[in-house]
C-alpha cells in the first residue's frame, strides 16, 4: 500500500538569516519537503528586544506562515523559542518546534559531567530558557550561560575566522574553559557558522541546536504521518520583511544553496 504523502510545506521563521542554518539541516534530513522561510529582516535583531515585543513579532511571523498552508512551524530563532514557544503552541493548531528543547535534550544526553555551558544572545541567556529546559530533564546539571553579542554582527559580515573572530571568541569563552563544562550548547542559530573556531578554543563537544532541531522536525512529522515522500523536486520559497538583496548575499553562505524564489512582504499589523 502506498504511503500517504503530505504535500504541504514546512514553515520556518527567524529574525534574519541565522535560521537558515536550521533550514539547511532540515533540507539535509528531509530532502523531499517543501519549505517556506520567513526572515523578519526589517526588525532584526530580536536578541535585544523586550519579551513582549518578541512575542508580538513571533505571533505575526507565525500568522503569516500559517496563512500559506504550512503543516508544521519551526521557530528557528533561539530568542523567539525562549520567549514565545508556549504561546505559539496555544495559538496555532499545527506542530510547533523550537530550537531550545532539542538542544537541551542533546546536551544532557552527551554531557560527560554535571556541567553544561550555553552561549547565545543577551535575551536568550537572560531568559534562562536553556537552564530551565536542561533542569527539567536533570535537576543535578549545573548550567552556565554566556552572552556573546558580537558574534552575530561578525558572522553576518562574513568574518568566520581570523584574528578578530578568534580574539573575540577567546574573550567570551574564557569562563567556559575555566568552568570544566562537559558540553557547550550553541544557543544561537548563527553560531554554527563559527563552530570550528569555538570548538578549538573550548576543546569540548558542541551541541548544534540546528542539527538537533532538524532531527526533532523529522521525528515529529514521521510520528504524525505528515512526511512528504519522493516526488517532484521540493520547492523552497523565501520571504523577507526588508532588503532581499542583502538577505540573498548573506543567506546563501548560511544555507549553502541558491536563494531564488524570494519576495519582500509586510507581516506587522
Amino acid at each position: 500500500m502506498q504511503e500517504f504523502s503530505d504535500e504541504r510545506p514546512i514553515g520556518i521563521f527567524d529574525s534574519g538569516v541565522g535560521g537558515l542554518t536550521v533550514m539547511k539541516e532540515v533540507m539535509k534530513h528531509l530532502p523531499w519537503e517543501h519549505i517556506i522561510y520567513l526572515g523578519d529582516t526589517a526588525r532584526v535583531p530580536y536578541g535585544v528586544r523586550s519579551a513582549e515585543t518578541v512575542s508580538r513579532y513571533s505571533f505575526e511571523n507565525a500568522e503569516f506562515l500559517t496563512s500559506k498552508g504550512i503543516k508544521a512551524l519551526v521557530v528557528a530563532c533561539n530568542t523567539s523559542s525562549a520567549i514565545s514557544l508556549d504561546m505559539l503552541h496555544k495559538e496555532f493548531p499545527i506542530p510547533v518546534i523550537g530550537v531550545v528543547e532539542p538542544g537541551a535534550r542533546a546536551a544532557v544526553k552527551r554531557a560527560h559531567s554535571d556541567k553544561v555551558a550555553v552561549i547565545g544572545t543577551e535575551t536568550t541567556i537572560n531568559s534562562g530558557s536553556y537552564a530551565r529546559a536542561i533542569k527539567a530533564i536533570d535537576t543535578s546539571v549545573e548550567v552556565t550561560g554566556v552572552a556573546c553579542p558580537l558574534f552575530v554582527p561578525l558572522i553576518e559580515e562574513g568574518w568566520l575566522d581570523g584574528e578578530i573572530v578568534n580574539l573575540t571568541a577567546r574573550k567570551y569563552l574564557s569562563s567556559i574553559i575555566d568552568d570544566s563544562a562537559g558540553v557547550l550548547v550553541l544557543g544561537c542559530t548563527h553560531y554554527p557558522m563559527i563552530k570550528n573556531v569555538i570548538g578549538k578554543i573550548v576543546g569540548i563537544p558542541l551541541i548544534d541546536s540546528a542539527v538537533e532541531t532538524a532531527m526533532e522536525v523529522s521525528s515529529v512529522l514521521a510520528d504524525k504521518g505528515l512526511l512528504r515522500h519522493e516526488g517532484n523536486m521540493p520547492v523552497m520559497e523565501f520571504f523577507v520583511t526588508d532588503s532581499p538583496e542583502k538577505f540573498i548575499s548573506t543567506g546563501e553562505n548560511f544555507l549553502e544553496h541558491p536563494i531564488e524564489r524570494i519576495s519582500k512582504v509586510r507581516v506587522a499589523r
